[in-house]
């Protein structure tokens, strides 16, 4: 097995990790074979972030129960000392021949050490580079009809910076917010431009694909600013709601008998989105659309439509309660699909069901 340095840019860089793990786990249980560590920030006490890396440094130590390999990630690895690092630095000094183990860059710049271990461990270094997100922005704004000042496209960029990956969902959660009468100002779009709290946006698809209702629910939390006070700027809940409105969209576009294979699903998800989409995730969001099914596909689309219209007002709920009520239900699509891992599910409200 081998030992994988995920390095670059914050959402491209954790896509990458999120495919390279996906890949590792392949035909195995992922609740099985994969555990996963997150480093405390340079805020936290070192003696947390020591603990943390000798946690991961023990996991990558045990031998898989169940699977064929154990699959260890380690999130935040820049918050970490050249002291603190210590436990994975002897670990990687005699590695345990089934654990593939996935080290993500975030909190800082790693230790040097860190890089040099993991290549006398014969490990792979990958350093992930985005796109600028004034490019995509300026495409996609003018496909989807979406006008915006020269001075909103700076505050833009210069808040996304190279991180391009959030651009698609943000034009979209733009052109939801306008009434298309005037071009959006900085005022107009500030209040979208915050950025996902301390867990990936993508858990919460993984969550609902796992029909994992109570861990949607946390991870929409955790985006929504309100299960973690450390965790940053909230993302606005139409955010999160665009978010999903292109997740599900991408599988109604996957619901078609003559899409058969993971090439065909990534030349229709190209077509669909305008951007190019690997074999591989298409491949994992055509097996998703097929487990659900074309009756759970256009049920999911009616509860985002219905949501949609209550986090905007048509309802006397909070705009997070909505959202939380939505991946409710979302999930439990999943959990009747065949694919769904945990039951024991708490309730959220009586509308949940």
């Amino acid at each position: 097995m081998s030992a994988h340095l995920v390095l670059g840019d914050g959402r491209a860089r954790d896509d990458r990790a999120h495919e390279l793990v996906e890949q590792l786990v392949g035909d195995d249980d992922r609740s099985l074979a994969v555990e996963e560590i997150t480093i405390p920030d340079k805020d936290a006490p070192s003696e947390d972030r020591r603990r943390a890396a000798a946690t991961a440094a023990s996991a990558a130590s045990s031998p898989p129960f169940g699977t064929t390999a154990r699959i260890v990630v380690v999130r935040d690895v820049g918050a970490l000392t050249k002291d603190e690092v210590a436990p994975l630095l002897e670990f990687l000094a005699d590695p345990l021949d089934t654990t593939e183990l996935v080290l993500v860059g975030g909190g800082g710049a790693p230790p040097p050490a860190l890089g040099k271990a993991v290549e006398k461990a014969d490990g792979e270094k990958v350093t992930v580079r985005a796109a600028e997100a004034a490019d995509q922005l300026s495409d996609l704004s003018a496909t989807v009809g979406v006008e915006i000042t020269g001075a909103a496209r700076k505050r833009i960029s210069e808040h996304l910076g190279e991180d391009a990956a959030r651009v698609p969902e943000l034009v979209q959660v733009l052109r939801a917010a306008s009434d298309g009468s005037t071009p959006l100002d900085v005022d107009d779009v500030d209040p979208y431009l915050g950025e996902a709290g301390s867990r990936p946006a993508y858990e919460l698809n993984n969550a609902l694909d796992a029909g994992d209702v109570a861990g949607a629910v946390e991870r929409l939390r955790g985006l929504l600013g309100t299960a973690d006070a450390r965790s940053g700027k909230a993302m606005h809940p139409l955010q999160v709601m665009a978010m999903l409105h292109n997740y599900y969209r991408r599988l109604l576009r996957l619901d078609d008998v003559t899409i058969t294979n993971e090439k065909d699903a990534a030349q229709a998800l190209t077509e669909l989105t305008g951007r190019k989409v690997k074999p591989y995730p298409a491949k994992k969001s055509l097996a998703q659309a097929r487990a659900l099914g074309s009756d759970r596909i256009r049920r999911a689309i009616d509860l985002l439509a219905d949501a949609d219209i209550d986090v905007r007002g048509g309802t006397g709920l909070d705009a997070e309660l909505v959202m939380e009520l939505l991946v409710a239900r979302l999930a439990g699509l999943s959990r009747g699909s065949g694919r769904g891992g945990r039951t024991g599910a708490r309730k959220t409200s009586p509308r949940a069901s």
